[in-house]
Protein backbone atom coordinates (compact mmCIF):
# COMPACT_ATOMS: atom_id res chain seq x y z
CA UNK A 1 0.00 0.00 0.00
CA UNK A 2 1.34 3.41 -0.97
CA UNK A 3 1.63 6.18 1.57
CA UNK A 4 -1.58 8.14 1.89
CA UNK A 5 0.29 11.41 1.29
CA UNK A 6 1.36 10.27 -2.20
CA UNK A 7 -2.19 9.28 -3.08
CA UNK A 8 -3.66 12.58 -1.90
CA UNK A 9 -0.91 14.54 -3.65
CA UNK A 10 -1.76 12.87 -6.95
CA UNK A 11 -5.47 13.58 -6.38
CA UNK A 12 -4.65 17.25 -5.75
CA UNK A 13 -2.65 17.35 -8.99
CA UNK A 14 -5.62 15.85 -10.85
CA UNK A 15 -7.90 18.59 -9.51
CA UNK A 16 -5.38 21.26 -10.58
CA UNK A 17 -5.12 19.79 -14.08
CA UNK A 18 -8.92 19.82 -14.41
CA UNK A 19 -9.11 23.39 -13.10
CA UNK A 20 -6.66 24.80 -15.65
CA UNK A 21 -7.49 22.53 -18.62
CA UNK A 22 -9.58 25.07 -20.56
CA UNK A 23 -7.13 27.90 -19.92
CA UNK A 24 -4.17 25.74 -20.99
CA UNK A 25 -5.97 24.73 -24.18
CA UNK A 26 -6.76 28.36 -24.97
CA UNK A 27 -3.18 29.50 -24.36
CA UNK A 28 -1.84 26.63 -26.45
CA UNK A 29 -4.18 27.50 -29.33
CA UNK A 30 -2.93 31.09 -29.21
CA UNK A 31 0.68 29.79 -28.98
CA UNK A 32 1.16 31.90 -25.84
CA UNK A 33 3.86 29.79 -24.24
CA UNK A 34 4.83 32.56 -21.82
CA UNK A 35 1.29 32.44 -20.47
CA UNK A 36 1.52 28.68 -20.03
CA UNK A 37 4.72 29.06 -18.01
CA UNK A 38 2.88 31.40 -15.65
CA UNK A 39 0.44 28.64 -14.71
CA UNK A 40 1.24 26.34 -11.77
CA UNK A 41 3.50 23.38 -12.51
CA UNK A 42 0.84 20.91 -11.41
CA UNK A 43 -1.51 22.25 -14.10
CA UNK A 44 0.39 20.16 -16.64
CA UNK A 45 -1.22 16.75 -17.27
CA UNK A 46 2.19 15.10 -17.60
CA UNK A 47 2.74 15.53 -13.87
CA UNK A 48 -0.05 13.07 -13.08
CA UNK A 49 0.96 9.54 -12.17
CA UNK A 50 -1.08 6.43 -12.97
CA UNK A 51 -1.82 4.77 -9.64
CA UNK A 52 -3.60 1.55 -8.70
CA UNK A 53 -7.12 2.34 -7.50
CA UNK A 54 -6.91 -0.38 -4.85
CA UNK A 55 -3.43 0.01 -3.36
CA UNK A 56 -2.09 3.26 -4.80
CA UNK A 57 1.00 1.54 -6.25
CA UNK A 58 2.46 3.36 -9.26
CA UNK A 59 4.74 0.72 -10.72
CA UNK A 60 3.45 -2.16 -12.81
CA UNK A 61 0.24 -0.29 -13.66
CA UNK A 62 -2.19 -1.93 -16.10
CA UNK A 63 -4.20 0.82 -17.78
CA UNK A 64 -7.09 -1.32 -18.95
CA UNK A 65 -7.95 -2.38 -15.40
CA UNK A 66 -6.60 0.70 -13.57
CA UNK A 67 -4.67 -1.44 -11.09
CA UNK A 68 -1.20 -2.74 -10.46
CA UNK A 69 -0.02 -6.12 -11.71
CA UNK A 70 0.02 -7.56 -8.19
CA UNK A 71 -3.54 -6.52 -7.38
CA UNK A 72 -4.68 -7.67 -10.82
CA UNK A 73 -3.17 -11.12 -10.31
CA UNK A 74 -4.74 -11.53 -6.86
CA UNK A 75 -8.19 -10.40 -8.00
CA UNK A 76 -8.06 -12.47 -11.20
CA UNK A 77 -7.07 -15.59 -9.26
CA UNK A 78 -9.99 -15.06 -6.90
CA UNK A 79 -12.38 -14.58 -9.82
CA UNK A 80 -13.20 -10.98 -8.89
CA UNK A 81 -12.57 -9.59 -12.40
CA UNK A 82 -15.27 -10.66 -14.86
CA UNK A 83 -14.09 -12.15 -18.13
CA UNK A 84 -10.53 -12.82 -16.97
CA UNK A 85 -9.42 -16.44 -16.75
CA UNK A 86 -6.07 -18.04 -16.22
CA UNK A 87 -4.70 -19.24 -19.53
CA UNK A 88 -3.57 -22.78 -20.17
CA UNK A 89 -2.54 -24.54 -23.37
Amino acid sequence: MAKQSWITRNARKARTVAKYAKLRAKLKAEKDYDGITMLPRDASPTRLVNRCEVTGRRRGFIRRFKMSRITFREMASNGMIPGVTKSSW
